[in-house]
């Protein structure tokens, strides 16, 4: 009995033969590492492949035409000379399949990473089904485990699912892109390549509402008056004054006059841990502390869980479960100087994380295995540190605030100031220093005098709405269900190679992605139809769950495509 055994990435295939025994190191084609080793008697070939090995492309090339429908998957080196790295990795598996009677594929457990191992088994060994192993981190006893209990078959729904994905979007992406591009060259005479697809659309037209609307925005003055004391800073208790002489009538009439504490009102309540992080809410803080990209963030996320530093990061839940282990992770974290105080805290308590709502079918919340990072990057440091500290404080205890009210009377104007102070931590001892804060101390008492410093009378401007930033546009997206959690960053990333966007401190929709936007809208605005594409993805989950055959959906894809590109 012979076995071979696909990993996704070569760092992954090291992992999975250093978990399972010896495993003496091989070479291919001079630069192509694979391993072999005995266990139980059988004989384990570990290979790799690089990403995608076999990609879309159309049976039949006819130049640049639409629609196209007529696609096959092929190999990825034919493809693209960007691949062609791929070929002598493609080459060794199908030389090993040949003395191999048992498969197993290791690939990521997600959509992609189900595809990947499918059409290796399919196209590369002509094999029609495999075992699987599934794991959610690459520690050896993760791996191993894997190993010993992995599924009969691999998941046919997930790559069925996957392959449904990958067709949509070459549908939509090669026969879009081509329509845009030839009605320019035809209208115009300048061949200048644009771009759209399923998800690319619907996403430049978010942005691009958000743009229109901030150009469209026409200030309207009003004036707010600050009453600045030496304990205190109070705004008058109407707020917003839309006519400046009865604001200056106001500052007037209280100019000179003693200001009174009148009445405090107090309110303690709790703040409860955070949830453990998915994909989304992990890119959305550390884009808030770090300034770090989602696509840069998902990166480094990556590199830690390839070195066995977190768990797999492309997850959809917010909750962990404790088959994974707490307390062992937690006196594993303990041995890592920095955290040593506060897990020793936690692991004598119960370990009860606040879990969220969001769940993932393949993988729980993200979270440290425990391992301890060797020669981490400045920026991998500092994504580390952070889930770490998250893991801790999602089993913290609630902190206690309070909110403090003050009204405060002058000359019969009633002004208002407010505060929020912490009274027990609780969780945040464990998140420090990346709680938010922004704490407001009021330590006066009722009927109290106040020194006044000043009466200011502000000018000020209603302002536009903020535009999104790298961060806050993934949010949007999955809160919209378009796209996937680990291609939300990707499909930004192609709008703004494609120059439909630029970035400052946050994202502009160019002049072009506008008129691109507003010539689909007013012609073809199917194309940038959300509804559509949330309804395609609700298809890709009855396809996974085996309520609906991939054939259907792309029928369905083909018609309505049809309708529109003519």
């Amino acid at each position: 009995m012979t076995t071979l055994i696909i990993a996704e990435k070569p760092s992954a295939a090291l992992k999975i033969s250093q978990a399972l025994g010896k495993a003496e190191k091989k070479v291919y084609m001079r630069k192509i590492p694979y391993y072999e080793l005995t266990k139980d008697k059988k004989k384990i070939y570990v290979v790799c492949a690089v990403g995608h090995l076999y990609n879309l492309v159309e049976k039949e090339k006819k130049g640049w035409i639409y629609p196209v429908f007529d696609i096959k998957w092929d190999e990825a080196h034919k493809i693209s000379k960007g691949s062609a790295f791929t070929k002598n990795y493609l080459a060794l598996i199908k030389k090993l399949a040949k003395e191999c009677n048992e498969f197993i594929v290791a690939t990521d457990y997600d959509v992609e990473g189900e595809v990947i191992g499918y059409n290796i088994i399919k196209y590369a060994c002509k094999k029609k089904d495999a075992e699987r192993m599934k794991f959610s981190t690459t520690t050896k006893e993760d791996l191993l485990e894997a190993y010993e209990k992995r599924e009969k078959h691999i998941d046919i729904g997930q790559a069925m699912a996957g392959d449904t994905r990958h067709h949509l979007d070459h549908f939509f992406g090669i026969n879009l892109s081509r329509a845009l591009t030839l009605s320019v060259k035809n209208a115009t005479g300048t061949f200048k390549v644009l771009s759209s697809g399923r998800v690319q659309g619907p996403a430049l037209q978010l942005l691009s509402e958000r743009e229109l609307e901030i150009k469209k925005f026409v200030p309207v003055p009003y004036y707010e008056i600050e009453l600045a004391c030496e304990e205190l800073s109070a705004w008058h208790e109407k707020g917003k004054f839309d006519d400046r002489k009865k604001a200056e009538a106001i500052v007037k009439k209280c100019k000179g006059k003693k200001a009174e504490v009148e009445k405090i009102n107090k309110r303690k309540f709790k703040q409860d841990a955070p949830n453990p992080f998915d994909l989304t809410s992990l890119q959305m803080e550390v884009y808030r502390v770090f300034r770090i990209s989602p696509k840069e963030c998902l990166s480094l996320a990556q590199e830690l869980y390839t070195n066995s530093y977190i768990s797999y990061p492309r997850t959809s839940s917010n909750q962990l479960n404790d088959k994974i282990g707490y307390k062992k992770i937690l006196n594993a974290i303990g041995k890592q100087g920095d955290y040593k105080k506060f897990c020793a805290e936690l692991v004598k308590g119960k370990l009860i994380p606040n879990n969220g709502k969001k769940t993932d079918p393949a993988h729980p919340a993200i979270y440290p295995t425990g391992e301890v990072p060797k020669k981490l990057g400045e920026r991998e440091l500092k994504v580390y540190d952070l889930i770490v500290k998250r893991f801790m404080a999602t089993f913290g205890e609630a902190a206690l605030k309070e909110t403090v009210n003050v009204k405060i009377d002058v000359n019969e104007e009633k002004f208002l100031a407010k505060g929020t102070r912490t009274l027990d931590e609780g969780w945040h001892k464990y998140y420090h220093p990346y709680v938010k804060r922004d704490e407001v101390v009021l330590d006066v008492e009722e009927k109290q005098e106040l020194k006044v410093n000043k009466l200011h009378l502000h000018d000020k401007e209603t302002q536009p709405p903020k535009r999104y930033t790298p961060a806050s546009i993934i949010k949007a997206l999955e809160k919209r269900e378009l796209g996937t959690k680990a291609t939300r960053s990707e499909i930004i990333e192609h709008l703004f190679q494609r120059n439909y966007l630029r970035q400052n401190n946050s994202i502009e929709v160019t002049g072009l992605g506008l008129k691109t936007v507003g010539v689909l809208k007013k012609y073809c605005s199917d194309i940038l139809d959300a509804e559509l594409t949330r309804g395609f993805e609700e298809d890709m989950e009855k396809v996974r769950s085996g309520k609906v055959k991939e054939e259907k959906v792309l029928e369905d894809a083909k018609k309505f495509l049809t309708k529109v590109l003519d």
